[in-house]
């Protein structure tokens, strides 16, 4: 087994499965948006049904966003890897996946917010498993020794997710790879709402967003009940596009995020409008854009994944 230590450029202490190292006090906008995942992950620990939900979800999303056909081809993949780094772990529930598919794997799992302890404290049966609170554009992770990083649903909660895209390619090794998910675009009055609820949530404190957030899971789930379909006209100048469109749908994609997915139910809903209007740190990105960032850093696509919600893919160095 590697010795946790020599991975590391700086002066790191490890006590049970958390390791601890010396960081920056975070900006005001990340300190904001770390203390709503803070609140958000500790509800949802306290909820074993939807821990489990949200679990199954989002890996048999993970394989979709990736391209791994079925979790056995993951299980193959990862099984190559001496070093997995979970850039942004949240609850830690993917990273003790990656950790229980390769148990020879050292697989490392890094986060800014207090659910990093959770996770810690839930997976400290896994001995290749190590958690670390801090900053993942500044992990303290030494250069070119990472052979597979996934950074799920996280660079754009950063300060700048463009340094982090740098950093976070710095660990790899040659011909390691690096698996990231950004938020896409949407519509202009979609984007206007979104950017100026940026700046108006860092004055709400996280109990009148989780109200907010019932609230626009009853409005999603109200338009959704309504089973209509309305004809739209393009209109490229707002980027709204044309077609016979479900109407919750339509308001959803192109003026205000109301989510309601009825196989969630209504806590998972809630959670996931929670988990766009809480955090202040919340950067949107075109296709163009994306592939642009990848390209800047010299590094070639081995799946790219588009849908109106998210860009991802793997990216080799």
């Amino acid at each position: 087994m590697i010795d946790i230590k020599d991975l590391f450029n700086c002066e790191i202490s490890i006590e049970k499965n958390i390791i601890y190292k010396e960081k920056q006090p975070p900006s005001l906008s990340q300190r904001h948006t770390n203390d709503s995942f803070s609140y958000k992950w500790q509800n949802i620990d306290k909820k074993e049904g939807d821990l489990e939900a949200l679990d199954y979800f989002q890996k048999k999303w993970y394989l979709d966003l990736y391209g791994f056909t079925s979790e056995n081809v993951l299980r193959d993949y990862l099984r190559t890897k001496k070093i997995i780094f979970d850039a942004g772990c949240g609850l830690g529930y993917k990273t003790a996946w990656f950790a229980e598919l390769s148990p020879e794997s050292v697989v490392i799992g890094m986060d800014y917010s207090n659910a990093i302890f959770l996770a810690a404290k839930k997976y400290c049966n896994l001995n290749n498993l190590f958690f670390i609170k801090g900053d993942i554009a500044d992990s303290g992770i030494k250069h070119g020794i990472i052979d597979y990083i996934s950074c799920d649903q996280v660079i754009h909660h950063t300060d700048n997710p463009e340094l982090t895209f740098e950093k976070l390619s710095d660990l790899l090794v040659k011909n390691g790879e690096f698996a990231c998910y950004v938020y896409a675009k949407k519509a202009i009055p979609r984007e206007l709402l979104d950017d100026y609820f940026r700046e108006a949530t860092l004055k709400y404190s996280n109990e009148e967003i989780q109200e907010l957030s019932k609230q626009l899971t009853q409005l999603g789930k109200t338009l959704s009940e309504l089973d209509l379909q309305i004809d739209v006209p393009d209109m490229p100048l707002l980027g709204i596009k044309g077609g016979l469109q479900d109407i919750q749908r339509f308001i959803y994609w192109n003026f205000i995020k109301c989510f309601w997915n009825k196989d969630f139910g209504e806590e998972l809903s809630v959670s996931t409008n929670f988990d766009w209007y809480s955090p202040s740190n919340a950067k949107r990105y075109t296709e163009e854009e994306f592939r642009n960032l990848i390209t800047l850093y010299n590094l070639k696509i081995c799946h790219f994944h588009k849908e109106e919600a998210c860009l991802s893919g793997r990216f080799k160095k």
